[in-house]
């Protein structure tokens, strides 16, 4: 049972963003709670990578020694629950959890995540973020020369091929059933030779996430050795639409460069803020919260 009820700052997400975000805070003796649900976005991935110093440690590693890092200060305390609503009061912001505990703060930090939509296709949660991969920054150099699939709208494709054609020169796009393509986009997939593979995928070979082939709906199979997909979701908490926080058209959390939200006293950092995913942006963007955090008290109390 958590003691104290009040804080300077709720920070919900302690993962990257979140054990970031509460460094700052608690460097600077502010009163923190960091509530962590225990699910962070890259928990299905074995390794990180793009993150100096880190680069290629589990994931799980990294978070750990942040932890560890961050609760040495005397003013954050951490929290395992899940919050599970949030509401402004005149004081500042409410939230209430899971095993039904209810606490207040000046501010609130948002390092929620999102919730990735897997599509329907045998194999594939298996997959994700072994070989079954959203970032070329992300993972792209552990598969380059490999034999490539990409799974995309027409929207998302270019933007990916162009990423992954630097990285192999054996690419094939599978684009979603409605993807079209203009002609000036068809002749730049042909001029770098890419191909397109106009077929459903039903079925992903695998050996422990490790993928082999693609079986599709005609019945047909190919080999390919890593598959890239852009996927949908949705934020991971419904608290930030609780709290009125506007989203951009993509679906991330809408922020100013300070990343403060659209309602004011709330931040956000880290994946539900921005399309960068990975633990270098998260870190940043924490880290930025937190200082901006501290910074509005001290404007509104100094």
């Amino acid at each position: 049972m958590q003691k104290n009820r009040y804080f300077d700052a709720i920070i919900i997400g302690g993962s990257y963003a979140g054990l970031s975000a509460a460094m700052a805070l608690g460097r600077s003796l502010r009163r923190v709670l960091i509530i962590d649900s225990g699910l962070p976005c890259n928990r299905y991935t074995p390794h990180s990578h793009n993150f100096i110093t880190h680069d290629g440690s589990p994931p799980s590693e990294i978070a750990a020694v942040a932890k560890t890092q961050v609760l040495k200060y005397d003013t954050v305390d951490f929290l395992e629950d899940t919050a599970e609503s949030g509401q402004k009061t005149e004081q500042g912001f409410e939230i209430r959890t899971a095993s039904g505990n209810t606490f207040y703060s000046k501010k609130i930090i948002l390092a929620t995540g999102i919730k990735d939509l897997f599509p329907d296709i045998k194999g594939f949660a298996a997959g994700w973020g072994k070989s079954v991969i959203h970032c070329p920054y992300c993972h792209g150099y552990e598969f380059k020369s490999k034999k490539t699939a990409i799974i995309s709208d027409s929207e998302k494709a270019l933007h990916l091929a162009g990423l992954i054609h630097n990285l192999t020169d054996s690419v094939t796009l599978i684009p979603s059933q409605n993807a079209t393509f203009t002609e000036e986009q068809n002749s730049k997939l042909e001029r770098n030779n890419i191909r397109i593979l106009s077929k459903k995928v039903q079925e992903i070979v695998h050996q422990d996430g490790q993928i082999s082939a693609l079986i599709f709906s005609d019945g047909t199979m190919e080999n390919f050795e890593v598959l890239y997909a852009a996927i949908p979701f949705v934020q991971h908490s419904a608290i930030p639409e609780q709290l009125g926080c506007a989203l951009t058209e993509a679906g991330h959390l809408k922020t100013d460069s300070l990343q403060q939200t659209s309602v004011e006293g709330v931040f956000a950092a880290g994946d539900c803020s921005g399309m960068m995913r990975s633990v270098a942006y998260a870190v940043s963007t924490g880290n930025i919260a937190g200082a901006m955090v501290n910074h509005q008290i001290v404007q509104e109390e100094f």
